[in-house]
């Protein structure tokens, strides 16, 4: 590269919580970016290998929880020899403020990221106030 850097692959984050598990495997929390825009919050989260019908978004009380299955690539005839790809599930929460319009939030996956789109409620999205003459 240019600048000299070396390329480093950052392997999967698996989750350490005192929490019981109810099913068996590993757990890791997904890398995020948050952007933000005066009307609306931006949210990426990196879900490699998770298909949209194994990936849950769930709001309730103010906790944004997303959960993702990852499965074994492969078949069952086939015998590994090398084998790096974990396999598990992604879970991370978030704790969303008052200022996120709930009802508007939109989720699309698309080449192993998640993004999710938070528009703010009209009331915290900054406006203009025109001036009327009297």
């Amino acid at each position: 590269m240019a600048d000299g850097k070396d390329i480093t692959v950052k392997e999967k984050q698996e989750l350490t919580t005192p929490a019981e598990q109810t099913t068996p495997g590993a757990v890791f929390t997904p890398q995020v970016d948050i952007f933000e825009t005066e009307k609306e919050i931006t949210l990426l989260a990196d879900i490699p290998g998770v298909k949209s019908e194994k990936l849950n978004i769930d709001l309730r009380d103010n906790i944004l929880t997303i959960t993702g299955d990852i499965e074994a690539v492969g078949s069952v005839a086939e015998e590994g020899v090398l084998i790096e790809y974990d396999t598990g599930r992604f879970y991370r929460q978030f704790t969303l403020s008052e200022v996120i319009d709930q009802n508007k939030i939109d989720a699309k996956l698309g080449d192993g990221v998640l993004r999710l789109t938070l528009p703010k409620v009209e009331k915290a999205t900054p406006r203009r106030i025109a001036i009327k003459a009297t």
